[in-house]
């Protein structure tokens, strides 16, 4: 697309004031709501009582779908014009009842988003293009369909860690609203992609955006574009979508990585560490597939203890886990297809068969951390236990809680930091260490009637996921204790005097404890 007429465009966009809270204000929060739900004649009803804005045409051209004159495209877009908006495919000629008149519709999804990123103190306003939305597309999606954004790439870039970084990648990028964020860490970004019309409407996305010069646009496979390249920061919402390989049901590029089963994940996880610095982060999204007999959280740790990267430190949140028929379901809607059509069944029989032919009982959903740990400090290590810096370390948990909705990124950083480090001390150093209790954290007590002392204890958290872990007296004492006064060892004694226990077996208690609510994101080293 060419840059000069996107610049035209990004000025029409700003003098119209395109944005989330300005088509919010113009149909209420009701009629937008359920625009997003692809549900448009509230939307139509509050527009037919504004004014024909530049605002209202744009909404009713991009967001609702409905054809419109040249005229009035050029009184929206006075820059661009409706020539130019057809130059650059935004729109293309709509069949009309009347052969005398023209009209116009979108060719293409033009949307205002906003998108939390820890990073910044409001959340992100972003123009973006990309292949149209479900709602608005007539017709099935082409092969290499550009999806705009959705809520897994919003979740991945709201779990990003916050810190500037000298280089960034962004595996997969679609339609570019990763790496658009990653321009707000400072330094280059690479944006990677098979797809020609994936970087094309990406490239396009950043000029639109004023950030053309800080992002590089690579086409080629996984790290093949960027194999001589060591990144900072790694962020990847790759293809992972497991989709037969046989019969002759759509596939499409953006969620499926042409692989049988999980194997392309497999591969991101795998190969990634290697594209790290040390001291280096890699995010990705993921889905794992668990066969009948195995452990598909156990399979992801063999992925990672398989990198020629060592050692690492690595947590996999699995999210939430779906039966085959569930998963199936799931990927044949996104494809356009409707229960009860023959499409429908067609593709949903030949997911099940492919899960039959390898004894798929369930699929993981969920995201993969990994950071690449400095060689240097591994060499230096002055312990020899299991789990030292010479060893890598993966945590593993479902954990299906609410994530808190502003700071997660940051929140999640600093929980991945405190579990890597209680996970690498030996017990010793567990004790000797002064933690500190998350402000977050609050205490839940039941009591029976008449009872003097409580039946359960459990501590809870709504940060940076939502958590209720059981605990008996000792470590629900020692983590009320923790205020970075006193070290562990020193609150195990007291409360092992208290309690009347054995003091070695209060001792082992609250080492675990502290390693097990260091990852929750319940303690942390004092600083």
């Amino acid at each position: 697309m060419e840059s000069a007429l996107l610049h035209r465009l990004r000025a029409d966009l700003a003098a119209a004031e395109y944005q989330v809270t300005s088509v919010t204000a113009l149909l209420g929060v009701a009629a937008d709501a359920a625009r997003l739900r692809g549900v448009f004649v509230p939307a139509q009803r509050a527009l037919a009582e504004r004014e024909h804005t530049p605002l209202a045409l744009l909404v009713r051209l991009f967001l609702l779908g409905e054809a419109v004159t040249p005229v009035a495209l050029d009184m929206a877009l006075p820059e661009l014009g409706a020539a130019g908006a057809q130059e650059l495919g935004l729109i293309e000629e709509a069949t009309d009842p009347d052969p005398a008149r023209t009209h116009f519709r979108a060719a293409l999804s033009l949307n205002p988003v906003t998108i939390v990123d820890s990073r910044e103190a409001a959340p992100q306003q972003w123009w973006v293009l990309s292949d149209l939305d479900d709602q608005l597309r007539r017709g099935p999606a082409r092969p290499d369909h550009v999806m705009g954004v959705g809520g897994a790439t919003r979740s991945l870039i709201a779990q990003a860690p916050v810190g500037d970084v000298a280089l960034a990648l962004d595996l997969g990028t679609g339609c570019g609203i990763v790496a658009l964020h990653l321009t707000l860490r400072g330094g280059r970004v690479i944006a990677t992609d098979i797809s020609e019309r994936a970087l094309m409407l990406a490239a396009a996305n950043a000029v639109l955006n004023g950030v053309e010069h800080s992002i590089e646009f690579r086409k080629g496979s996984l790290f093949a574009p960027v194999s001589s390249e060591r990144f900072d920061l790694i962020l990847s919402n790759p293809p992972f979508v497991i989709t037969p390989r046989r019969g002759d049901g759509p596939v499409y590029e953006y969620r499926d990585g042409g692989m049988v089963g999980d194997a392309l994940a497999a591969a991101v996880v795998e190969h990634g560490p290697a594209q790290l610095v040390p001291g280096g982060t890699m995010l990705c999204l993921a889905n794992w597939e668990t066969p009948w007999g195995g452990n598909g959280l156990g399979r992801v740790t063999d992925w990672i203890n398989a990198s020629a990267a060592g050692p690492l430190t690595a947590w996999v949140i699995e999210r939430d886990r779906l039966t085959p028929v569930q998963y199936a379901e799931t990927w044949a809607r996104d494809g356009g297809a409707r229960p009860g059509s023959a499409e429908f069944d067609d593709l949903l029989g030949a997911w099940l068969d492919d899960f039959a032919m390898r004894r798929i009982v369930s699929v993981g959903l969920g995201a993969i951390r990994i950071r690449r740990e400095p060689e240097e400090a591994a060499h230096t290590s002055t312990t020899t236990q299991p789990g030292t810096l010479t060893h890598t370390i993966v945590h593993v948990e479902q954990a299906t809680g609410a994530l808190s909705t502003d700071a997660l990124g940051r929140e999640l950083e600093a929980a991945f930091t405190a579990g890597a480090i209680a996970a690498r001390m030996s017990d010793e150093e567990v004790l000797a260490t002064r933690w500190v209790v998350s402000n977050s954290v609050s205490e839940e007590r039941i009591h029976e009637p008449g009872q003097e002392s409580p039946s359960a204890l459990t501590l809870v958290t709504d940060r940076p996921i939502a958590r209720r872990v059981a605990a008996d007296p000792l470590l629900a004492a020692a983590v009320g204790a923790s205020d970075g006064e006193l070290t562990l060892g020193q609150i195990a004694d007291a409360l092992a005097t208290l309690l009347e226990v054995d003091p070695s077996a209060a001792s082992e208690a609250v080492i675990a404890g502290a390693r097990e609510l260091a990852w929750l994101g319940m303690l942390a080293p004092h600083a």
